[in-house]
């Protein structure tokens, strides 16, 4: 069996903790890295040292940003009053591709998955609790894919909630079961969003 140089293996060992890269993709990688002309790399190189120096997280939503707020936080012709809460920033970029919504977002980063040792502390939950609080916010919809701990991040979260008297409702599920929301088409997503369901009601 031929053993690639150890620069080359470690090249493929990093490639292949990247999400969906296989050792398969990662070799492929590697090689079309080494064999492309000197430029690509070093500019791939250059293009990620200055992403993770200047993409932060949005003070508001967090999403990523560079700076103190995001682009669409930034936007003043965002309808304010409304939020949509998403487990990951992925999930925002594919509610935007979409093009119907134009309220704002907050993006949980994680979770209620209380088996896997993931309990409110580990999302961005007590940061939505404080804007939904102090903006004037009339809707809060529950975005979370449709899996077992997005349906249940999305009820807990829905009843935290009630106490502020905000309506919350929950994208409709032309989502389907188990699927993750960063994957779905337009069609889809768009569906959901108008067939959205209440979970609760202000009083």
């Amino acid at each position: 069996m031929i053993s690639f140089p150890p620069s080359f293996q470690k090249l493929i060992r990093e490639l292949n903790r990247l999400p969906s890269i296989g050792e398969k993709s990662a070799v492929r990688l590697a090689y079309h890295l080494i064999q492309e002309e000197k430029g690509l790399a070093d500019a791939l190189a250059s293009a990620l040292v200055e992403a993770k120096k200047q993409v932060g997280l949005c003070s508001q939503c967090y999403f990523f940003a560079e700076g103190e707020s995001c682009s669409i936080c930034q936007n003043s012709s965002r309808d304010r009053s409304v939020i949509c809460v998403v487990e990951k920033p992925m999930d925002m970029a594919a509610i935007e591709r979409v093009g119907e919504f134009r309220g704002l977002y907050h993006v949980l980063h994680g979770l209620w998955a209380p088996l896997k040792g993931m309990g409110p502390e580990s999302m961005k939950l007590q940061e939505l609790i404080s804007r939904v609080k102090n903006e004037q916010v009339s809707e809060v919809i529950l975005a979370t894919g449709s899996t077992v701990e997005g349906d249940a991040t999305a009820l807990y979260v829905a009843r935290v909630l009630e106490e502020f008297g905000v309506r919350t409702t929950r994208l409709a599920q032309g989502m389907p079961k188990g699927g993750e929301l960063e994957y779905a088409d337009e069609v889809t997503l768009s569906r959901a969003f108008s067939g959205r369901n209440p979970l609760s009601q202000p009083q």
